[in-house]
C-alpha cells in the first residue's frame, strides 16, 4: 500500500510533534511517500526514543509541552547525529539563525508545504 519514493525507501524519520492532527497528517503523508516514520510527543519522548531509533532525519515541531525543538537538537545530537529539520510558526530571520546555531539544517515556517517538505527529504537522502 505505501508507495516508495525512488531513494527514499531506507530513510527512517523521527517525528516529534504534540499537536495530534498535524502528527497525524505528517506521518500519513511521510509514509505514503516510502519512509520509515516513528514519533513522540514531547521533548522527553523523543529524548528516551532517540538513541535507539537509528533515524536519519529528525523532523520536529519548535514548541513541545515540555521544552523546545532547539534544545531538544541540541540534546539528540548527544545520540543521534541526524540530518534535523525544524518546523515553526515562526520565521523570522532571528529564529531560523537560532534554529541553524542550535544543530537544524532547516527551518521550515508552518503551516508546511508538503512541496518544500519533499524537497529537504531528498536533500536528506542525496546527503546521507
Amino acid at each position: 500500500m505505501t508507495g516508495v519514493r525512488p531513494n527514499s525507501s531506507a530513510l527512517r524519520i523521527f517525528l516529534v510533534e504534540d499537536h495530534r492532527d498535524s502528527l497525524d497528517l505528517l506521518w500519513i503523508y511521510l509514509e505514503h511517500s516510502g519512509y520509515v516514520v516513528l514519533f513522540a510527543r514531547s521533548k522527553a519522548e523523543a529524548l528516551r526514543g532517540i538513541p535507539n531509533a537509528n533515524c536519519d532525519v529528525l523532523l520536529s515541531n519548535i514548541d513541545l509541552p515540555d521544552g523546545n525543538g532547539w534544545d531538544l537538537i541540541r540534546e539528540a545530537r548527544k545520540s543521534c547525529p541526524a540530518y534535523a529539520i525544524l518546523m515553526s510558526g515562526f520565521g523570522t530571520e532571528a529564529d531560523c539563525e537560532r534554529s541553524t546555531e542550535a544543530g537544524f539544517r532547516h527551518h521550515l515556517v508552518k503551516p508546511v508545504s508538503v512541496a518544500e517538505l519533499t524537497v529537504l527529504l531528498d536533500k536528506a537522502v542525496a546527503e546521507l
